[in-house]
């Protein structure tokens, strides 16, 4: 296999531009898929993460003969330390929705598609065979675009959760006093201003999965590495095929980013007063 590049070895490649084509299309759907799955499971990680959810010092204001030891102590003082005080307020859910946000951006994606692949649709649910679009393999496209959702909805999940705080919280009680519930004043309210504050960091996002899902080819997704794959196992070249690959990648990503910084120039210039 030749590690040098070679103008000819590039006419070589001519035959695989289909392939290169096809591979364009599923690594667009994939980042498509991505970003879809993530941002609504982040949504949902990020309002579970910021709940106020205490089921021990529910109990206790329910039931404070049997549980009322979670927030006050014998002599009836309110607690403000201690092992019942710390497990009065521990929240369940929003403990898990941490746990799993940590666990997912703390070990490589690789090992996220292998395990969910290998270890999750091939023992627990099984895909039907069949071909998206006449050339995707669905029974290995959809593990790879649900592992990056899940994969990103670990991230999205805290740039959601930042932009729902840096929304004042003087408008949530203004809503609060016009009578609006929860659920209504995150709908109507709070989403709106934060997703104008990190719409940015969403599109930036989509940029760095379109990159990410390059690991889509280890299990057999043909991508635009898979092109290349192809291309080096017929005819034992690897740079050419990788220099065209790049290319690619630079004419989604690159367009992408500036696409990105005009939005946001143009959002800051809405602020400005």
């Amino acid at each position: 296999m030749s590690n040098f590049i070679k103008p000819e070895n590039f006419s070589l490649i001519l035959p695989y531009i289909e392939l290169f084509q096809q591979g364009l299309i599923v690594t667009v759907l994939l980042a498509a898929c991505t970003v879809l799955i993530g941002f609504v499971l982040a949504i949902v990680l990020a309002v579970i993460r910021m709940s106020n959810f205490q089921p021990f010092l529910m109990l206790a204001r329910a039931f404070p003969g049997l549980f009322g030891f979670f927030e006050y102590d014998k002599q009836g003082n309110k607690l403000d330390s201690g092992f019942a005080y710390q497990l009065g307020r521990f929240n369940p859910f929003g403990f898990l929705a941490t746990a799993y946000v940590e666990v997912m951006r703390s070990t490589p994606v690789l090992v996220q598609m292998w395990v969910i692949y290998y270890g999750v649709f091939k023992v627990f649910f099984t895909i039907p065979r069949f071909k998206m679009l006449g050339f995707i393999s669905a029974d290995r496209f959809i593990p790879c675009a649900v592992t990056l959702g899940l994969n990103s909805a670990a991230y999205l999940c805290e740039i959601i959760r930042s932009g729902l705080q840096s929304v004042d919280g003087g408008q949530t009680e203004a809503a609060r006093s016009l009578g609006l519930k929860q659920m209504q004043n995150l709908r109507y309210i709070v989403l709106p201003q934060a997703l104008k504050n990190i719409l940015p960091a969403i599109a930036n996002e989509f940029v760095v999965i379109i990159k990410e899902s390059a690991v889509a080819y280890t299990i057999g997704v043909m991508d635009i590495m898979g092109a290349v794959n192809a291309v080096k196992s017929a005819n034992s070249i690897i740079m050419e095929p990788l220099i065209v690959a790049a290319g690619i990648y630079f004419c989604l990503c690159f367009p992408a980013s500036k696409v990105i910084a005009y939005v946001e120039r143009r959002m800051r210039r809405g602020d400005v007063r």
